[in-house]
């Protein structure tokens, strides 16, 4: 509490500040190198090179805490000595470059006296002391982190089952709103709509094995339940798997958002080569601004932008009043 020094490391980490104020009690029995380490963070917030210095010798007094001897302590110390002089002078090992002489033998030599006088401890005191104000610091934060860890997969699954809900049960709904008077026209809507509810929860959500028939499968879909003509071409060949599976879905939302809202034709080209998979779903009807599109309409940001993006794809849409609508998705292929 002297200096905060504490304070604002417990702020970086994100702990509470006792735990660090009591690592740092603990570090103070290795060989006074917790009192040393604070004076040193103190003192390098006003005086880098003296702070730099401090914290030399502190971890010193961690390698001496730990049992080394004083030949393996000069040792360690010689060879960060050199490794330092190289990265300050711009050494290199690359075909070309070039490393100064002083680091050279200083690492050389660190590392000789190094692992010829390197031994066991014979006292626990230190070493515990260091474990324990490790275990105090790093514990709650590697807790914290895995933690954030389970929340954001959560939130992931969260966002993929809403998704999923949005393209799938409530635009069935609207269809059979928009088609309640006709009985027969319902019953086949909501048949299809059980079938592809089942797939999803009990499979893949695709009876096809490739991209082409996983594109033709979803065209057919949309086709049948909004009585539009999408006109389908490909260049090269993709097994389907989890992430391409994410890309036609967001495609089909593309198809589906076309024939809601352009009606027409619609085209879908699919192009895969080593790299990435692509897919253009265009229509030539009257266009739309996209600061115009209200709040809570998710298909858009949700169904393609946001399911491309946790799949590691991007989804770029390009509109104009008068001009039609492109959606371009593209998803990198694994190796």
């Amino acid at each position: 509490m002297l200096a905060g020094v504490c304070g604002g490391i417990a702020s970086a980490l994100g702990v509470d500040a006792t735990l660090v104020r009591l690592a740092f009690a603990l570090l103070a029995l290795a060989g006074g190198a917790g009192i040393v380490l604070y004076f040193a963070l103190w003192v390098y917030t006003s005086n880098a090179p003296l702070g730099q210095l401090l914290i030399g010798l502190s971890a010193v007094a961690l390698l001496v805490a730990l049992g080394l001897s004083g030949s393996v302590v000069l040792g360690a110390a010689l060879l960060l000595a050199g490794i330092a002089v190289v990265l300050a002078r711009g050494g290199s090992i690359r075909p070309g470059g070039s490393l100064p002489v002083l680091g050279i033998v200083l690492t050389m030599v660190g590392a000789v006296t190094l692992l010829g006088h390197a031994g066991a401890s014979k006292s626990l005191l230190g070493p515990g002391a260091i474990a324990g104000a490790l275990l105090l610091v790093f514990a709650p934060w590697l807790w914290q982190l895995a933690g954030q860890r389970t929340e954001r997969i959560r939130l992931e699954e969260r966002a993929e089952v809403a998704t999923r809900v949005h393209d799938s049960v409530l635009q069935t709904l609207a269809l059979i709103q928009r088609h309640a008077g006709d009985e027969a026209r319902v019953r086949s809507i909501a048949r299809r709509q059980e079938r592809e509810l089942r797939r999803w929860l009990y499979g893949s959500g695709f009876e096809a094995v490739t991209l082409d028939d996983a594109l033709a499968e979803a065209a057919a879909d949309v086709e049948e339940l909004h009585g539009v003509k999408i006109e389908l071409a490909s260049a090269g060949h993709a097994p389907l798997d989890p992430e391409l599976e994410q890309l036609v879905l967001a495609a089909r939302e593309a198809m589906t958002n076309a024939a809601k809202f352009a009606g027409g034709e619609i085209s879908v080209y699919a192009e895969a080569d080593t790299g990435s998979v692509s897919v253009f779903v265009r229509d030539r009807g009257a266009g739309f601004d996209r600061a115009t599109v209200p709040g809570d309409r998710r298909g858009i940001a949700e169904s393609i932008e946001g399911r491309l993006a946790r799949a590691g794809g991007t989804a770029t849409i390009r509109s104009a009043r008068g001009e039609g609508t492109e959606v371009e998705l593209t998803m990198p292929r694994n190796a």
